[in-house]
């Protein structure tokens, strides 16, 4: 029967889905498919796409009746969470992966499953309006590759408290120790790949460019594998704020991954600083940030306790079968929705950590091989049968007549038969053994009940009076206000040089400031 969304819904969805697989290819064939000797991880992505087609849709109607997409979006800007530019940005891809193999073999059609479609792009699309209004682009590729996201108060409390640093002294050697092991350790909790690191910027700092480098899911959280492996980890995620000279960051991507010119080199890092936050806390959070001693002595403690972390991690992930370390990794992938349902208070480990049963049907596809093939041919050939479009067409990036992700045929909305929904979540299944150990964050340790019923119950500081909705383009022509004083004053309740001091603030004031 022909589907109940209208042509404007349809044109919105193929507009996002066009735009999103054009970004995609970009990203996917600069980076070329990668190949590791521990993990599988070209099978345990093309495995993730089927997870999320399946299951997406009724955990976004979930999340969606607790709280909108464009409220997600604007809490996860102010603070460091899995929902960033590069969750945000994969997320339509990821989906509609699962649909174009599906596809390609002949198990649906593209009028297929239209209400979900119309579901998950709607809702990617709406987040990422709301993350991003800062500059008012969708995406950080629509900005000329720049991931401008914070708003000024932020950025203030950033560049005011940095602690100064030079080649050679304690804060700079143990900050570049510091990068490295947080750096591998994150990469591996992630299953060998890096979605758990995430930049944004640059922003403008005189003459110098502040990079925001965050790293999200450190500490025994959502993945069962780091339960007792990162019980030393105290903060779940750390934000670095770093200030660089001589530096311009040329490209943020749609994946939070940077190109300086020159090349980035801790050399011409000046100034850092360290922060902590999640979806229950009030912005960002100082970490050791009373003086350069003692930052530099906590990152050096940290570093420490990552080292073993990714040392007891090693021995746990060898001794997993092949089984396991595809049902992890797919879970990373699929996963990168899961932080909507924290700040929504809808999480459930069972949504998040479960392979549904339609999508482990195709395990047993996922060799090496198969793997490799079949997701160099969905985002980096554009060889797939289905992807194929008439001979006139020349794509944006790869000017062939080929396109990532088959749109939904118009037709729908007169006479060719279409389906709903591919119906309800059905029971998981996984490998890996159950989760054991508790949620941390910024409140302590919490049970999965005790975390979704705080974040019920948060309405942030700047959300209050309206704050919500008070932008950098409405502070500009009002900020002598009583209002933009207490939005300001909401930022800088944590800030070591800024706090109480308001809204009119030049960012000479806050260089003086920060040389006393």
């Amino acid at each position: 029967m022909p589907t109940n969304l209208t042509y404007t819904q349809l044109l919105e969805d193929n507009a996002w889905l066009r735009k999103s697989g054009d970004s995609f290819y970009f990203q996917c064939t600069t980076r070329t498919v990668q190949e590791s000797k521990l993990f599988p991880v070209n099978p345990y992505i093309a495995l993730s796409y089927y997870n999320a087609w399946y299951r997406w849709p009724e955990l976004v109607r979930k999340i969606s009746a607790s709280m909108s997409p464009e409220e997600v979006g604007d809490r996860a800007r102010e603070v460091s969470s899995y929902v960033n530019a590069i969750s945000l940005s994969t997320i339509p891809n990821f989906f509609l992966g699962g649909r174009q193999f599906l596809i390609d073999m002949g198990m649906i059609n593209p009028t297929d499953s239209l209400d979900d479609i119309h579901e998950v792009l709607d809702f990617s699309r709406r987040a990422n309006l709301a993350y991003h209004r800062q500059t008012g682009h969708v995406l950080n590729s629509d900005n000329s590759n720049r991931a401008q996201i914070l708003p000024e108060r932020a950025l203030q409390v950033f560049e005011a408290d940095a602690i100064g640093c030079v080649p050679g002294d304690r804060l700079h050697s143990a900050v570049a120790g510091f990068l490295a092991t947080a750096s591998q350790y994150a990469f591996l909790k992630n299953c060998e790949c890096r979605l758990g690191i995430h930049n944004s910027g640059p922003y403008q700092v005189g003459a110098n460019e502040m990079l925001v480098r965050d790293f999200v899911d450190l500490a025994e959280g959502d993945y069962p594998w780091l339960d007792g492996v990162a019980s030393e980890i105290e903060h779940n995620n750390l934000t670095m704020p770093v200030i660089m000279k001589d530096t311009h960051f040329n490209i943020v991507d749609d994946w939070g991954s940077f190109e300086a010119t020159p090349s980035y080199d801790h050399d011409n890092v000046v100034a850092v600083g360290l922060y902590t936050s999640d979806y229950l806390s009030d912005g960002y959070i100082p970490v050791h940030m009373e003086n350069a001693g003692d930052l530099a002595d906590y990152l050096d403690l940290l570093r420490e306790k990552m080292a073993d972390a990714t040392s007891q991690l090693w021995k746990r992930m060898a001794g997993w079968s092949r089984d396991q370390m595809i049902d992890a990794g797919s879970l990373v992938y699929y996963g990168v929705f899961k932080d909507f349902a924290h700040f929504a208070g809808t999480y459930e480990q069972d949504d998040w950590c479960m392979l549904d049963e339609r999508a482990n049907r195709m395990k047993p596809l996922m060799n090496d091989e198969y793997g490799r093939d079949a997701i160099a041919e969905v985002v980096g050939f554009i060889s797939l049968t289905s992807q194929q479009e008439s001979p006139y067409v020349m794509s944006r990036y790869a000017a062939q007549p080929a396109d990532m992700w088959s749109a939904i045929p118009y037709a729908v909305l007169h006479d060719a038969p279409s389906t709903a929904t591919a119906g309800p979540i059905r029971p998981g299944v996984t490998s890996l053994e159950p989760k054991t150990a508790l949620y941390t964050t910024t409140r302590g340790k919490l049970t999965q009940d005790e975390c979704n019923a705080a974040a019920k119950g948060f309405v942030p500081k700047v959300f209050e009076d309206g704050g919500r909705y008070l932008d950098d383009q409405w502070v500009k022509n009002n900020a002598a206000s009583d209002r933009a004083r207490r939005l300001y004053e909401a930022t800088q309740e944590h800030s070591r040089h800024l706090q109480g001091r308001g809204s009119l603030l030049q960012r000479e004031d806050i260089e003086k400031i920060r040389n006393g």
